[in-house]
């Protein structure tokens, strides 16, 4: 049984309840910071009102129920990355409430989206926080937007667990909400792994995993976990409510310390924060403005232009190559050759070009090897692809008279491959074929070669 809880840093241009930037990688340690970040005391927080925006936008793309009312509480606790003391989260009126993302033909529920601010970064003497010998602490994320996306514990496998990460990325992207990076650190994951006995209703003791930054270690780690909970259980042990993180270097989970109930936080009203009204009439226009979501675009692919199941899931992972995509289509590409050229390459030519490059190696001008030189080249150049073709000189050997004579020299200097050939050996073809491409430099039309030599080899 596994819950997720998703922290998504939102793209606003300033943090959540100060005015300082939040363009802080690779900045000094602790530099871009204010006293409000830092906990001083007498400041005043002031909410984002494009981080509310945000947090709402995606509440709808996961279709749930937007809250008329909410506010902000204190959620109390001490550990070196929060200098003031405590959070500004919310804990019973989040922002909206009871969605759902479909995964494949299932759906995973969503218990809540909430707003609230990030803490600051510990970075420790080792990886594991157990063998680190001291700790630092940075403080240019603290107070950085973070939304929270709280699922039932709905999902069942490592692969699901992954599986809902990489989907809720997607929809993050889609609606403008995050970039969603995990090795930026602005989308963590942290899973909730709970096992029981087949057939039980009852829910067992859950752990948390933490310190994970990508989408592998995800997997990993719920997969190490679900493993190490069944050998505790089946040996007679028992398992204890408690947060582990994962070391990428050991490829296992450890302890970090005891989980913390509600209770434990101490939550209460921020009291330097008023109360939100979120209005229908707002929400709706939110509503209206939403893109076309992942799963709606991939059902749109698949039937538009009948791409196979692995095509759809490789064009629509980012905006940027599903438009691509059928820009190219629409500037007179192949659906099927501008998804193989898009999905194998990561051109980045406009669609225009790539849409000429996929039509000189459907026409046979090139063949799919020169078409890769070609695409590098006017990549790095920026110039046509027929321009480098001309240029270069890299047409194919199409001419079914000048490649037969290249054919006939080939046979007769390899007649080994040629009588093993003749006698049933198939694979002898892909050795004179590999003579035929040497002896062109590349640029014979491999099919028309193909096609030569068999018939020359049965005569």
């Amino acid at each position: 049984m596994i819950g997720m809880e998703v922290h998504a840093q939102l793209s606003t241009r300033s943090k959540m309840f100060c005015g300082c930037t939040t363009d802080y990688i690779g900045a000094p340690p602790n530099s871009t910071v204010c006293e409000v970040c830092l906990g001083m005391p007498g400041v005043l927080p002031v909410a984002n009102a494009r981080a509310v925006e945000q947090v709402v936008r995606t509440a709808l793309a996961l279709e749930c129920e937007i809250s008329r009312h909410t506010k902000f509480d204190r959620k109390n606790y001490f550990y070196p990355d929060l200098p003031k003391g405590y959070q500004i989260s919310q804990y019973d009126m989040p922002m909206a409430r009871s969605g759902r993302l479909s995964l494949g033909d299932r759906e995973i529920r969503i218990t809540r989206v909430h707003l609230e601010e990030d803490t600051g970064r510990l970075l420790h003497a080792g990886d594991a926080l157990e063998t680190a010998s001291e700790s630092l602490v940075d403080l240019n994320r603290s107070g950085m937007p973070l939304m929270e996306i709280v699922s039932e514990p709905d999902l069942r496998s490592a692969e699901e667990a992954r599986d809902y990460a990489v989907e809720l990325r997607g929809i993050l992207r889609a609606v403008g909400a995050s970039e969603a990076d995990m090795e930026k650190g602005q989308l963590r994951a942290e899973a909730n792994v709970s096992v029981r006995p087949r057939g039980s209703q009852e829910l067992g003791v859950k752990t948390e995993l933490k310190n994970i930054n990508s989408f592998r270690a995800l997997y990993r780690a719920v997969a190490y976990e679900i493993e190490r909970q069944v050998r505790e259980l089946e040996g007679g042990g028992r398992v204890v409510q408690e947060t582990r993180g994962w070391s990428e270097s050991e490829q296992r989970t450890f302890s970090q310390r005891s989980k913390e109930f509600a209770q434990d936080y101490r939550y209460f009203p921020e009291p330097d924060l008023p109360p939100l009204e979120l209005r229908p009439d707002w929400v709706a226009q939110l509503r209206a403005s939403l893109p076309e979501l992942p799963g709606e675009l991939r059902g749109r692919l698949a039937e538009q232009y009948a791409l196979s199941k692995f095509d759809v899931e490789q064009l629509s992972q980012e905006s940027a190559t599903a438009r691509l995509f059928e820009q190219t289509v629409a500037a007179g590409a192949p659906p099927k050759q501008a998804a193989n050229w898009i999905i194998g390459n990561a051109p980045t030519l406009d669609a225009q070009r790539l849409a000429e490059l996929i039509g000189l190696v459907v026409a046979g001008t090139i063949n799919r090897e020169q078409g890769v030189r070609v695409l590098e080249e006017a990549q790095a150049s920026g110039r046509a692809p027929g321009e480098v073709v001309r240029e270069q000189g890299l047409a194919q050997v199409s001419d079914e008279a000048q490649l037969g004579l290249v054919v006939e020299q080939v046979i007769a200097e390899n007649p080994r491959a040629a009588a093993d050939f003749r006698s049933g050996k198939q694979q002898a073809l892909g050795a004179l074929l590999a003579r035929v491409k040497e002896a062109t430099g590349g640029s014979a039309n491999m099919r028309l070669a193909a096609q030569l030599l068999r018939h020359r080899l049965i005569q």
